[in-house]
């Protein structure tokens, strides 16, 4: 349950209504994670330029191992929501219900190629102790198995966007929809 107030799409007017009307057209539907930003309708848009050009822009780093590391950082910071709505995502891709399962539960249990098991425990370390990136260079590994610096960047964007946005989704208390996930447009 929300601990702010939030304007459900029924009540929103001008710009908010505007914002929430074209979500729903471009995505499917409206996420929580959005209304809980309803009192400043400015930072929806914002929110969702920096979710596309994070998740969706050209890169080296495939959509589903955007989506991968998306549910390792949710993973590590016990948000649910965004481990079942990204969980979703990744499974877009991968089709297969019992290995996302097990992914969530741990990544090191199921068949990963080494680029992909790099950027899960970059994902990790960066989420769970990120001062051990300053003491040890993180990207050694993620050189190793052939990342370039600008996909490092793009991992690291990643990364520093799901903390972002797990910690919003924690903190304001925003639940999952009704219906999970299901019914984005990817």
């Amino acid at each position: 349950m929300p601990r702010i107030k939030v304007i459900e799409h029924e009540n929103a007017e001008g710009v908010l209504k505007d914002i929430y009307d074209d979500l729903v057209n471009k995505r499917g539907k409206l996420a929580e994670v959005h209304k809980i930003q309803s009192l400043r309708p400015k930072s929806i848009v914002k929110h969702m330029e920096l979710y596309l050009e994070i998740m969706f822009s050209k890169s080296e780093l495939s959509r589903a191992e955007r989506e991968m590391i998306a549910v390792v950082v949710s993973k590590n910071n016990n948000c649910e929501y965004c481990q079942i709505h990204h969980a979703e995502a990744l499974n877009n891709y991968w089709k297969n219900d019992e290995k996302i399962a097990l992914f969530k539960k741990d990544f090191n249990k199921i068949d990963l190629s080494e680029k992909e098991i790099a950027l899960c425990h970059y994902a990790r370390t960066l989420t769970i102790s990120p001062f051990e990136a300053k003491e040890n260079d993180q990207t050694i590994l993620l050189k190793c198995v052939g990342l370039s610096d600008a996909a490092i960047l793009d991992a690291t964007l990643v990364i520093a966007y799901f903390n972002f946005v797990n910690r919003i989704v924690l903190s304001l208390g925003v639940d999952i929809e009704q219906d999970s996930g299901k019914g984005y447009n990817y």
